[in-house]
């Protein structure tokens, strides 16, 4: 199917990008407009999901946005990646697990690029490297639009997790790809579209 794929090469707003997931979900329930693939960085957020607990906000003075998507609290910063989308499943199978799923498959691929092994845990949705998470996932589906999406650490500040209890977990379990290979990889968002366009049109 055609995805619309749009790549944002300067940070964007949290708030400017929901109203724009939205807008699109609002526009494929009527059957209008392309479904998105959407690449992108944020200024340093905090997001909290549906899951999240006031408890999970260690730093009191920080900002947390509460929001619809599923999971708990997490960070958004510069030198992590979010790849959002928006999936109209009615016209695809109708299978959130093989969605996820196929995100899953999507970050593996791309950190097998520089030799990481990305591994799945059952109880704890993500990505995760020699123990620490590397990637955030978090959906939402309304009617069969599935959006939200995953973020991927690459050389962002790790120490920003410390305010928080990042998806239920303990701060020191999250890494990001510089914190493995010492390296920043190129072509981030050419190979992120790539991946990611293949693997979610298989569903």
């Amino acid at each position: 199917m055609n995805i619309d794929i749009k790549i944002s090469k300067r940070p964007i707003s949290y708030k400017y990008a929901m109203n724009f997931l939205h807008k699109r979900v609002e526009q494929l329930k009527k059957n209008r407009g392309k479904e998105l693939l959407w690449i992108l960085e944020h200024q340093t957020t905090y997001t909290a999901g549906i899951r999240a607990q006031n408890n999970e906000i260690l730093d009191k003075t920080i900002k947390v946005i509460r929001t619809n998507r599923g999971g708990k609290i997490t960070l958004h910063n510069p030198g992590q990646k979010i790849v959002y989308f928006v999936i109209n499943l009615n016209k695809r199978k109708k299978d959130i697990r093989l969605l996820i799923s196929k995100v899953e498959k999507s970050i593996m691929e791309y950190l097998s690029k520089y030799k990481i092994k990305g591994l799945t845990d059952r109880k704890n949705i993500g990505i995760w490297v020699n123990g620490k998470k590397i990637a955030a996932i978090g959906i939402k589906v309304s009617r069969w639009i599935a959006f939200h999406g995953c973020s991927i650490n690459i050389n962002n500040n790790l120490n920003q997790y410390k305010k928080i209890v990042p998806c239920g977990l303990d701060n020191k379990m999250v890494t990001s790809i510089y914190n493995e290979k010492k390296s920043i990889p190129k072509d981030i968002n050419v190979n992120l579209s790539k991946i990611f366009i293949k693997n979610l049109n298989k569903i």
